[in-house]
């Protein structure tokens, strides 16, 4: 019996695993290459979503999983039960891979923040592929082994980036000795981009991503540039209290939150955050 949960729990590396497999760590690469450049020369806005739509090529033109969607039960009697996307939904795993990849950037600014969400969605994309595996491995049909191979797949990125980010956080926490750049921020989203996309579980993966989507819309008029966006959103820094206050033309979560329930030191807003 425990030689047989053990077959059914290993991941089986085939051609196309590897070809998936390589291919998320070439997406990773070309993120990071991004960061470092970022943190260099301080790169425009247009070129920060340029460059993850390239990094995802990879990652699009290895994907094997299906195209379809479930059709919400009000309008099956129209669409049926699945409609098929086809390459809308390649659209929209190359916008996932966009959108990760600069989610963790533009909500950072303040000791721990972005190492801080990168472990708690990290942690439950584990948890996620934990509970899929569990439900999975004694049911012997073939979509029940192909779920338990993609979370299998998943837990062989994300257990090891979640050991380096926690040794990471204990010298980005409050008070910071190390200071992150963009170079760990868009690894870190693309690392979820990949195993969210080559794992069949983008979708959810939004799920884990709330704070990021919220901090997003909030930055919407500033992106677009409808209102003036400054090279850094950070929140104000006062010497007398040492806490930081809100910037009202600055729109980003960390703001909103200092906004709506005051000032608040660098740790305490932190570990709010991560809390939230």
């Amino acid at each position: 019996m425990l030689v047989t949960i053990q077959q059914q729990v290993t991941l089986t590396f085939t051609q196309d695993r590897l070809i998936e497999y390589n291919a998320g760590l070439l997406a990773i690469c070309m993120v990071v290459m991004l960061g470092f450049v970022d943190d260099v020369v301080d790169l425009k806005w247009r070129h920060k979503i340029i460059v993850p739509t390239v990094a995802s090529f990879p990652l699009l033109v290895a994907y094997k999983g299906i195209t379809s969607v479930i059709v919400p039960k009000i309008l099956r009697s129209v669409l049926g039960g699945y409609v098929n996307l086809g390459i809308i939904y390649y659209v929209y795993m190359g916008n996932i891979a966009i959108f990760c990849t600069n989610a963790i950037n533009i909500y950072a600014g303040i000791n721990g923040i972005e190492v801080g969400q990168t472990i708690i969605v990290g942690c439950f994309i584990i948890i996620h592929n934990i509970i899929e595996i569990n439900l999975n491995q004694g049911l012997d049909t073939r979509d029940s082994r192909q779920t338990v191979q993609n979370h299998m797949f998943s837990l062989t990125f994300m257990i090891p980036f979640l050991m380096c980010a926690l040794a990471l956080l204990k010298h980005n926490r409050f008070p910071s000795k190390v200071f992150v750049g963009d170079t760990f921020c868009y690894c870190a989203g693309m690392t979820f981009a990949v195993v969210g996309i080559l794992g069949h579980f983008s979708k959810t993966m939004m799920l884990f991503f709330i704070p990021q989507l919220i901090n997003f819309f909030l930055s919407i008029p500033q992106i677009l540039g409808i209102v003036f966006c400054p090279r850094h959103r950070l929140p104000k820094f006062n010497h007398q209290n040492y806490k930081l206050e809100c910037v009202h033309n600055h729109y980003t979560l960390i703001n909103a939150w200092l906004r709506i329930f005051g000032d608040a030191n660098e740790s305490q807003l932190c570990n709010a955050l991560l809390i939230f």
